[in-house]
């Protein structure tokens, strides 16, 4: 009886923590969902017409100092993109060996 009882709650703590999990994961995905707009965009601005004005009017100190731009570094939109890819690649890894 005592065995049913450990197995039953170790059980019942894995099905707890998979719900959870699956939970964050579905608003994680939404949150996904919208962040790939956003890298869309922000990949078609690196190294545009619009991008270089951007850079220039920084460079020539016509922005305030108070004015995030990250997005004016190449490196800095450049990383956000090959970090999503390694994810892509993580996630297609993870979901291949899933189907095995």
């Amino acid at each position: 009886m005592k065995e049913n009882l450990n197995r039953i709650r170790g059980m019942e703590k894995r099905m707890r923590r998979a719900g959870k999990i699956l939970k964050s994961m579905e608003y994680a995905l939404d949150e996904w969902d919208m962040m790939c707009s956003d890298l869309k965009i922000l990949n078609k601005y690196l190294g545009s017409e619009e991008w270089k004005a951007d850079l220039k009017a920084d460079e020539d100190g016509l922005l305030p100092e108070s004015l995030r731009r990250g997005v004016l570094s190449e490196d800095g939109i450049w990383n956000l993109l090959v970090d999503h890819r390694v994810l892509m690649q993580r996630l297609y890894e993870m979901i291949k060996n899933e189907q095995n």
